[in-house]
């Protein structure tokens, strides 16, 4: 299932973000004239990927939809340290009180794309993947997935409701892997079955079972290498855990088909921009 990141949902998001911002008003703009005109422009301090132009817009929209903004890079575009990114003009009270909202979404989503980049750049010459997981910011798993692709990573499922991955507790209480890949094909056979396991045993009995795609949950190299000797391309394999930007590549070589990254969506750093007035 394809992330579905519509104008209506960016609104949604941007209308929440803004209203825990704003509150009963922005008390610090009163200070200024409310016809003064403001004229800005977004600075990028470091590498970066650039990602999340729409909600940055949004912001300003909701805000003042007189507010004109003029990009000069797009998402998905690597961007040099000392960048400007986008000019903008509009009401000055409007454009400071857009402004963290706006920006808090351009740089949170420009550091999902440049770390999910950062992987993706390690397994340069391999057929390998890089995959997100469901471990997003609460209420941007969209937005934070879209962002992957910036970066060049693929999406896994979106939430519970698009693929069953059958993990260790859903075994324990099924019973087997075998019974929960039965249980999974009887009520949703239109459905992808992903099996987590633990263990070449694990692997052997998911595969027997009849699963479309097998995860390989904390294995060393070597057994990762025999799941793949083992599988001969008829099942994909995706490794998950222990995944760093020091180990994805030798992961990679073992010959597996992606590699779920929890970090990329979980452990972000923020993409240093500001924006500035200008006379």
């Amino acid at each position: 299932m394809m992330v579905m990141n519509t104008p209506d949902a960016i609104k949604a998001t941007v209308l929440l973000a803004l209203a825990e911002d704003v509150g009963s008003g922005d008390v610090t703009v009163a200070l200024i004239g409310a016809e003064t005109p403001g004229h800005a422009y977004v600075l990028c301090r470091e590498a970066a990927v650039l990602c999340g132009t729409a909600w940055f817009e949004e912001a300003f929209r909701q805000v003042d939809p007189a507010t004109r903004i003029e990009w000069l890079a797009q998402d998905g575009d690597p961007i040099a340290p000392d960048t400007i990114l986008c000019r903008i003009r509009g009401n000055a009270r409007a454009m400071l009180t857009a402004e963290r909202t706006a920006l808090n979404f351009l740089q949170l989503l420009s550091g999902t794309a440049t770390l999910t980049r950062a992987y993706v750049a390690q397994l340069a010459g391999t057929r390998c993947r890089i995959l997100d997981t469901r471990k997003t910011v609460p209420g941007l798993r969209n937005a934070q997935k879209y962002a992957v692709t910036c970066g060049g990573g693929t999406n896994h499922r979106i939430g519970l409701y698009d693929r069953v991955l059958i993990k260790e507790n859903h075994i324990m209480a099924a019973g087997s892997i075998t019974a929960a890949v039965q249980q999974a094909r009887a009520l949703y056979p239109a459905l992808l079955v992903e099996v987590e396991t633990e263990s070449l045993e694990e692997v052997h009995e998911a595969g027997a079972a009849g699963a479309d795609i097998i995860m390989l949950d904390d294995f060393g190299r070597a057994a990762m290498a025999q799941a793949v000797h083992w599988s001969a391309g008829r099942i994909p394999l995706e490794a998950s855990g222990g995944v760093s930007l020091e180990t994805v590549r030798a992961i990679a070589l073992t010959g597996v088909d992606f590699i779920s990254v929890g970090g990329i969506t979980k452990h972000v750093q923020a993409v240093d921009l500001s924006m500035r007035f200008e006379v």
